[in-house]
């Protein structure tokens, strides 16, 4: 090396930061033991802030532009520095440029589950997963806080920290939001905004602001999804006609299996039971709904147990027997029972069916 090129190394006349990557948020000009000329320029670009550091003590802060170093434009660094006169020779400091710029296409993410409460399905475990974007506003305090002497601070070392701040506070979100389970999906925005608000004081104390939060996705178990379908289904048929249908599907099913064991016979003979009882108690609710105080009861109110692999099945309404009689499910030698009967008897045999029998088309074959 020259005598002019060691020169050269020893004395800085221009201070910049041509940045070519998408995630160093801060970077410390290359100084090693080199001085900076007095009079030195400054190049700081736009969504560029430099900061600089005498012996760990934060100085001066230049704003964008070109600026000439001298006593007069860093107060803070002469002061530390003892330039009680204005001496122009070389000094030492370190400069850090701080990335202002939004930093996009941040993800965030649930690593486990994130269990919350509805009143309807109770316990629910959600995930969820989404970007922000967040910026530098404060490139002082970002230091302080964050980045200390790292030379090279980029997006991926502050990172896992954030999201694990945001899972945090999206957790709580969900559980103020009010949002019912089944329209989650449909207010992703509204969740957003609501994350965004519960975490914008903790990246403030960061020096950091986020300008864009967005929930990309929500999801919850299958077996919770069938259910909410179902239940959304409810609300918009009759839950009378389904029941009824459901019952007589099954004991079409159970009839074309008369050797199955107890075990099913009992878990259809409940299944049964719960989708009468589900009947009658969406009639109930119907009639107090329906303002019809003039009308009187219906003339026809037959109801009968069938007895399903020696299982008491029911009570079914007429228009479940007649269902039932036209799928095969129920038939002549079928047993039955109503109250004021002394035993069981074949469906053939019972006046009150043996009618619904003959109203009954016959096979075709």
């Amino acid at each position: 090396m020259g005598l002019f090129d060691k020169l050269r190394n020893e004395f800085i006349d221009i201070i910049e930061w041509t940045d070519d990557t998408n995630d160093t948020m801060v970077w410390r000009f290359p100084r090693y033991q080199n001085e900076i000329k007095m009079n030195a320029k400054l190049v700081v670009r736009e969504t560029q802030t430099a900061v600089f550091i005498n012996e760990g003590r934060l100085a001066d802060v230049f704003q964008p532009g070109t600026h000439t170093l001298s006593t007069e434009n860093m107060p803070i660094l002469s002061t530390l520095l003892g330039w009680k006169y204005g001496f122009n020779s070389p000094f030492k400091a370190e400069v850090y440029f701080i990335n202002t710029k939004n930093f996009v296409d941040q993800k965030w993410g649930t690593i486990n589950p994130v269990t919350v409460s509805d009143e309807r399905f109770g316990m629910i475990e959600l995930r969820a997963f989404g970007t922000y974007t967040l910026k530098v506003i404060d490139p002082v305090l970002f230091i302080k806080e964050v980045v200390g002497t790292d030379g090279n601070f980029t997006t991926q070392e502050i990172g896992e920290q954030l999201r694990s701040l945001i899972r945090s506070r999206f957790t709580d979100a969900i559980g103020e939001s009010n949002v019912p389970i089944e329209r989650i999906a449909s207010n992703m925005d509204e969740l957003g905004e609501i994350g965004m608000k519960r975490i914008e004081k903790d990246f403030t104390d960061y020096g950091l602001k986020v300008t864009k939060f967005l929930v990309e996705n929500i999801s919850m178990p299958e077996e919770l999804k069938k259910e909410i379908f179902e239940y959304s289904r409810l609300n918009k048929i009759d839950l009378n006609k389904l029941t009824q249908m459901k019952a007589a599907k099954a004991i079409e099913e159970a009839a074309k299996n008369p050797n199955g064991n107890m075990g099913a016979g009992m878990g259809m003979g409940m299944g049964f039971g719960m989708s009468n009882m589900m009947a009658n108690t969406m009639n109930q609710h119907n009639q107090a709904n329906t303002q019809t105080t003039d009308t009187p009861p219906p003339l026809n109110s037959l109801q009968y147990f069938v007895a399903v692999n020696n299982q008491q099945t029911g009570p079914f309404t007429q228009q479940v027997l007649t269902q039932m009689i036209q799928q095969g499910a129920l038939k002549k030698d079928s047993l039955v029972w109503k109250t004021g009967m002394a035993a069981w008897a074949q469906a053939g045999s019972v006046s009150d069916l043996a009618e619904l029998f003959n109203t009954t088309p016959p096979p075709l074959v």
